[in-house]
């Protein structure tokens, strides 16, 4: 019990990187694991880190007792800094040699599984997970219960990936939540940079994150707040406009990255960056641009002392802070220029109260539009809120022009041209008596608002207006995190459904009913596929789709498959086509079949639409929908493989044979007959033979096929098994050449 302490270099002139030379890089929620002289380990989870200047050192915080055991790990964190790492203790952990001890002799295989919901509630390591099986199999469990404990630890391994994933998303937003709050409650600039700043390397897990601003007097870029800086030359570097990877994104007004700085000829290397990036030993970069309007004053940087490619979800949140940081500057810029008029006009006192009360209420309603998204409202709800603050109608559109909500205003498309006006500047724009304002995250659109019925803004206002949309896109996040989970679960539950064996049914059954899902009821399988957009989008308006209309849908083998409530499949099929071609913009086609009863036969009935899709391609009509039995034989004769030279012999045989005997071009005959129509004239013309002939050999045809040869479906038959013929000949002429 109480607190432990260990000391330790970050390097040195003489040994370079010394035993905590990584300890910047620890993020909350990670685990430490001491290994103790009995032979046990003591695992403890990373709480918080803290930085001190040398000569404020927390000394009594450090070494104060505490009732729980508890470390901290210190370390120099360059410029006369220290780094205090404080621990509390993770889930209990039992004795490694006591716990191989016991595992080895376990036949029970009930006591791995209880293994391993311990270390998942105890928020044990993918390893740990891993080796439960392991240990299993050495205790020599039967081969039956070690299966079902192996696929148990793969459960267990994707539910850790699965947990891991979603503490990251929410510890992404919120840090953008806190960060939104500290723009509407702290005064001081700096230390809502700062906050940015730390912010941003934590949530990036890079080792340094910084903020450089422009100096348009001076003509050069200056370093503003640095977190995780060990280099004074790096932290005073000042730049010429233009150099560097910031000059890049500054002029382009766009997110860069680069995971080798040094390689990267796309940007202008001057020796005084070099020797400052080379100091602090930085090698990949990423940049992104504070924007005001359409200016840029400033980059916000993460690095990385090793090669690192950044994603585009680390570039779109890196881009969210920067968006705040801006914000901040100009609320700064704006109560600076306040107070001076302050200072200039004091006999304008009534002016400046008024603009005072603008700006009050302007942080008012920012406060209660973040409280609203924090405590889990809707669109509308902050569509209204905003509609009652600046007393106009709202509506709310997403980035494809759909409606999401509105409020005291009649239906009204969103103004292209003023989103895109919006979008690059970066402020409200006004069309006719409108003003619009686009939503973004970064330099992705999520969607606009509208104030309708407004004309002039005071400049409060509009800056209101423009707030709001900062609020609406991080609402707008947060719901795409959630429909992307929940699209996830319904993507994984169609594979269950559709590959799920008697064992497993009931679980299939009960995870379907949780969503809302009856798979007991009648249900049609659709098999969509488009040959233009990709099968990830193509399965998000599926997903989208089948949310609506109560079933599930998700990627399968090359296909998208969606499982829907319905009886009639040619007419669900037509549905699905028309819905998913307006969201994904190309044609799709789209093959069912049903309905199942009960989820026994949905495989079944999956593998007949599946049957269906692959006739319809075959018969060249993509951009459609239909069940099987609007294919009529062709679905059978295709969508199964059939025997395709086994048909030809069956329907055209006899006249086959007759002309290989006689030395006869019957079929050329027939070929021409239907060619031209069933016209008798005008087959004699095409063969060069008086029309008699032309009788003759049809009559021939006659006795060969039987009379009834020229009715419509025996000659449409005929007809299939001519082209068959005549393709199958062409191939093996072509194959002989």
């Amino acid at each position: 019990m109480g607190t432990s302490i260990i000391e330790g270099h970050v390097d040195s002139a003489t040994g370079g990187p010394s035993v905590f030379y990584r300890l910047g890089a620890l993020r909350p929620g990670q685990t430490i694991s001491i290994d103790r002289a009995d032979g046990t380990t003591a695992v403890l989870r990373l709480d918080h880190v803290e930085q001190y200047p040398k000569h404020a050192f927390p000394t009594r915080q450090v070494y104060a007792h505490t009732s729980t055991p508890q470390l901290r790990l210190i370390t120099c964190g360059g410029a006369g800094q220290f780094l205090a790492k404080l621990t509390h203790p993770a889930a209990p952990q039992r004795a490694g040699i006591a716990r191989g001890a016991r595992m080895s002799t376990m036949q029970d295989p009930a006591e791995h599984l209880l293994d391993l919901f311990e270390l998942l509630t105890g928020d044990g390591t993918s390893e740990q997970l891993a080796r439960v099986p392991a240990t299993a199999r050495a205790a020599g469990v039967d081969t039956t219960a070690l299966a079902r404990i192996e696929r148990a630890g793969v459960l267990a391994l994707r539910l850790r990936h699965t947990l891991t994933e979603h503490r990251r998303r929410e510890a992404e937003l919120a840090a953008l939540f806190d960060t939104a709050g500290d723009l509407a409650r702290v005064r001081d600039v700096d230390a809502v940079l700062r906050a940015i700043v730390h912010r941003a390397r934590m949530l990036l897990g890079t080792d340094i994150a910084y903020l450089s601003l422009n100096d348009d007097g001076e003509g050069s870029t200056y370093m503003r707040v640095t977190d995780g800086s060990a280099s004074a030359l790096f932290q005073q570097v000042r730049l010429g406009m233009g150099e560097g990877l910031g000059g890049l994104v500054a002029q382009t007004v766009r997110p860069y990255a680069t995971p080798s700085y040094f390689d990267d000829e796309r940007f202008n290397h001057t020796e005084a960056i070099d020797a400052a990036v080379r100091d602090e030993r930085l090698v990949a970069i990423l940049g992104v641009p504070l924007k005001l309007g359409s200016s840029v004053i400033g980059v916000l940087y993460a690095a990385e002392r090793n090669s690192r490619k950044f994603s585009p979800d680390e570039v779109a949140l890196l881009s969210s802070l920067a968006d705040h940081a801006a914000i901040a500057i100009d609320t700064a810029r704006l109560l600076e220029e306040t107070r001076s008029a302050l200072t200039e006009l004091n006999t304008a006192h009534d002016t400046i109260r008024n603009h005072n009360e603008a700006m009050r209420r302007a942080e008012q309603a920012h406060d209660r539009l973040t409280d609203l998204v924090l405590r889990g409202a809707n669109v509308p709800e902050v569509a209204g809120a905003v509609a009652e603050v600046l007393g106009g109608g709202i509506l709310v559109h997403d980035a494809e022009g759909t409606e999401l909500a509105r409020i005291d205003t009649t239906p009204l498309p969103p103004h292209a041209p003023s989103v895109r006006r919006s979008r690059t500047s970066g402020r409200a724009v006004m069309w006719q008596d409108n003003w619009v304002c686009a939503v973004l995250a970064g330099p992705e659109l999520l969607g606009s608002l509208t104030l309708a019925g407004r004309g002039e803004l005071a400049d409060a206002d509009r800056r209101l207006f423009e707030r709001a949309g900062v609020v609406t896109a991080l609402l707008l996040l947060l719901q795409r995190s959630t429909a992307e989970a929940e699209d996830k679960v319904r993507g994984e539950l169609v594979t269950d459904v559709l590959t799920t064996s008697e064992r497993d049914r009931a679980g299939v059954l009960a995870r379907a009913r949780r969503i809302g899902v009856d798979l007991n009821a009648a249900q049609v399988v659709a098999v969509a596929h488009t040959g233009a957009a990709d099968r990830e989008r193509l399965a998000a308006a599926a997903s989208r789709y089948a949310t609506q209309a109560g079933g599930l849908a998700g990627a399968h083998g090359k296909h998208v498959v969606l499982v829907l409530p319905a009886r009639d499949a040619g007419a669900t099929a037509n549905t699905v086509v028309r819905e998913l071609r307006a969201a994904v913009g190309d044609p799709v086609t789209v093959g069912a079949a049903g309905p199942s009863e009960g989820i026994d036969s949905v495989a079944d009935t999956h593998a007949e639409a599946a049957r269906c899709l692959e006739a319809m391609l075959t018969l060249g009509k993509q951009g459609q929908g239909a069940a099987l039995a609007d294919l009529g034989f062709l679905a059978v004769l295709l969508g199964d493989r059939t025997d395709l030279t086994g048909y030809v012999a069956d329907t055209l045989g006899a006249v086959l044979d007759y002309d290989a005997r006689r030395g006869t071009d019957l079929v050329h005959t027939l070929e021409s007959y239907f060619a031209c129509g069933s016209n008798l004239t005008r087959t004699g013309q095409v063969l060069h033979v008086h029309v008699n002939t032309v009788t003759q050999r049809l009559e021939r045809i006659a006795t060969l096929l039987g009379a009834d040869w020229h009715h419509p479906e025996r000659a449409l038959e005929i007809q299939l098994a001519l082209r068959l013929h005549h393709l199958t000949h062409r191939s093996r002429s072509t194959a002989a050449d």
